[in-house]
């Protein structure tokens, strides 16, 4: 007699099962997760364990056995050369063999169009372009768009079930795969539809079982839920070896490309992308494209010298201070963290004597980036103060320090690279932390550097 299917719970952040509902995750720990699934009598571990028989029948794999450290010889990873500046920057280096990369990001933000470029431009490459979404002219229709050489082997995949894109990649023999998207693929041992929590996980392992035994790199393209994380159990993250986000707006050109996690390289590498009707141009150098417009004799804003990663650029700081309409005042940023800039506001207020109590602040960093370096928070304040008194900051001037909860401005790392930033696009002035200038060389830079230990000697040396 064949036993009644079951329902299980599982977590949508991470994966836990459980018999019975929970509220609150005992592994990730968040709440009103759980989900109700219908499982047949031989999903679970059968159908875990079915699922990694049904791929080790496409996959020759070989035993793996414990060695000792001192025997294991450390060499640099073979990487593929992607011919494209700012995605092999954000990837350490290129492409690692045998690695697994998701990339993610929201819908129509040119996730598609942007790994569609890059395998075109890869003439040395045989590509597998695995799409569970899109139909072979519609690929087709896109890539025609996009400038790329005569010579690209890309062969085209219109498929989502597991087994028949196994089937086909013991066919082809290709030296890169593309899977756009793993929401879309579903393999016949997991009884549940497409883009479910088991099957994401499941087709996930499956993946990374084969790009590790084979040693073909794979490019998962993954979406963004309502939350603006990656759609799927959160160890969907964990299984990949790179995890990269594609963001910017939609209403924008300029797209940003940043690495989450990298176990080959650095995650706090920065690429910058404009958005044209041939693809995506890559930009070489930010600064350039973060300070298009002048802002003589315009207050609220100032201009920062940040590094992400390796890169230093120039950004512009724009806020705007007005009087609370509605008796509760508003704190509002975009592309700046809203904490801290609460608290940067709590310094103005306690240490510099400045109220803004009773005044709504508005902050944005020009060109839809998102920063994280703590050196903006100088240029943060400039600006608010700039923007309250309605005095602007004279052109030719940018600064970089970490303001402290007591007002003193603290050291930052890359000062020589902040600087010489600065004086290659023409600034006369630029503020550091006096730390910081101690042991600087400064006779070799023609730009002036002001050195200063508090946010009243900064404030004072822009506005008198």
């Amino acid at each position: 007699m064949a036993k009644k299917d079951k329902i299980v719970y599982v977590c949508s952040n991470c994966g836990q099962e459980s018999t019975k509902w929970i509220g609150k995750c005992p592994s990730c720990g968040n709440w009103n997760t759980f989900k109700e699934f219908r499982v047949s009598n031989d999903t679970g571990m059968a159908a875990a364990k079915n699922a990694a028989t049904s791929v080790r029948r496409h996959l020759d794999t070989n035993r793996n056995v414990a060695q000792n450290i001192h025997d294991i010889v450390a060499e640099h990873e073979q990487r593929y050369d992607l011919h494209d500046t700012e995605l092999n920057r954000v990837l350490g280096g290129g492409l690692v063999k045998g690695s697994v990369v998701l990339l993610g990001g929201e819908p129509g933000i040119g996730k598609s169009t942007l790994t569609l470029q890059t395998i075109l431009n890869i003439p040395e490459l045989k590509v597998l372009y695995v799409s569970g979404e899109e139909s072979a002219f519609q690929i087709k229709m896109r890539a025609n768009r996009i400038p790329h050489p005569a010579e690209a082997q890309v062969s085209i995949l219109c498929e989502t079930s597991l087994e028949a894109i196994f089937e086909q990649i013991s066919e082809i023999n290709p030296e890169l795969i593309v899977i756009d998207s793993i929401q879309t693929i579903e393999t016949e041992e997991v009884e549940s539809s497409a883009g479910s929590i088991t099957q994401v996980r499941e087709c996930a392992a499956s993946l990374l079982r084969f790009a590790k035994t084979s040693g073909i790199p794979i490019i998962l393209i993954g979406h963004i839920n309502k939350e603006g994380t990656l759609a799927g159990p959160k160890i969907l993250e964990h299984i990949v070896d790179t995890v990269i986000q594609f963001e910017g707006d939609q209403h924008h050109i300029y797209r940003i490309l940043r690495s989450t996690k990298n176990r080959f390289g650095n995650t706090s590498e920065l690429g910058v992308y404009e958005m044209r009707q041939t693809g995506l141009r890559q930009i070489v150098n930010p600064s350039e494209l973060l300070l298009t417009h002048e802002h003589d004799g315009l207050s609220g804003v100032a201009i920062s010298s940040a590094v992400e990663g390796v890169r230093s650029f120039l950004v512009e700081t724009q806020a705007l201070v007005s009087s609370a309409a509605y008796g509760t005042p508003q704190r509002s940023a975009t592309g700046f963290d809203q904490r801290r800039l609460n608290m940067l506001l709590a310094v103005l207020e306690k240490r510099v004597g400045f109220k803004l109590m009773q005044k709504d602040v508005f902050l944005n960093i020009a060109g839809g980036l998102r920063v994280t370096d703590l050196a903006m928070d100088l240029s943060v304040i400039a600006a608010i103060l700039s923007s309250n008194v309605d005095a602007p900051i004279e052109s030719g001037w940018c600064m970089a320090g970490e303001v402290g909860l007591s007002g003193e401005v603290r050291a930052i790392s890359r000062i020589e690279q902040r600087i010489s930033e600065a004086e290659k696009l023409g600034f006369t002035d630029i503020i550091i932390p006096k730390y910081n200038f101690q042991g600087l060389s400064h006779n070799k830079y023609s730009i002036n550097i002001h050195p200063v230990r508090k946010v009243e000697e900064a404030l004072r040396a822009l506005f008198g």
